[in-house]
């Protein structure tokens, strides 16, 4: 196995989040695409339920089988790992989640910094507020979710109360699990 020599800081924005939900991770130069989306999950809090894909300098990154008729010309995103992609510090990219909620993100490679021997990667280091429950109709759909639950009288309250996971804080991003979560992550996936 080869040693690790950087890690990519990266920042990812759920895009039309006001205000802004934010994760900023370190990941390992070698990972694939398909790895950073399983570590997206993670840090997002989300279940893996629905399609993806990343889209970097115009070429989609995803499961080729999820592009139907091959439409869109998708690249297989286990076969690309992100210091092979000719991103360098400030570059941005994309990655779409649900493609029916369409979750935009935009990633922002803030860094390359060197790996350190003892640090464990990938590590969340930072981050605002929770993301949304999966399936609340996308941006849109969330805040009008944030507005029902904020008011006792909405006629829709009750049932959403009743339909968010219990404990949902928006305001609320729990690092500490995150980053166990993160560690779970089989090998392979790093």
């Amino acid at each position: 196995m080869a040693t690790l020599k950087s890690v990519y800081q990266l920042k990812i924005t759920l895009k039309g989040s006001k205000p802004p939900i934010w994760r900023r991770v370190l990941v390992p130069e070698n990972i694939t695409l398909y790895n950073l989306h399983e570590i997206i999950q993670i840090v997002m809090e989300w279940q893996d339920y629905h399609l993806h894909a990343f889209t970097i300098a115009g070429q989609i990154y995803g499961n080729p089988e999820d592009d139907g008729n091959d439409d869109f010309g998708t690249k297989n995103e286990t076969r690309y790992h992100l210091n092979k992609l000719g991103l360098s510090e400030k570059a941005r990219f994309s990655y779409e989640y649900d493609f029916g909620d369409s979750w935009d993100h935009t990633i922002l490679v803030e860094k390359i910094l060197p790996a350190l021997p003892a640090e464990h990667y990938p590590v969340c280091i930072a981050g605002k507020r929770a993301a949304p429950p999966e399936d609340t109709g996308g941006i849109w759909g969330y805040e009008n979710l944030l507005q029902v639950i904020a008011d006792p009288a909405h006629e829709d309250h009750a049932e959403m109360i009743e339909w968010i996971p219990e404990g949902f804080d928006p305001e609320e991003f729990d690092l500490d699990a995150v980053n166990v979560a993160l560690q779970h992550l089989s090998p392979a996936n790093k």
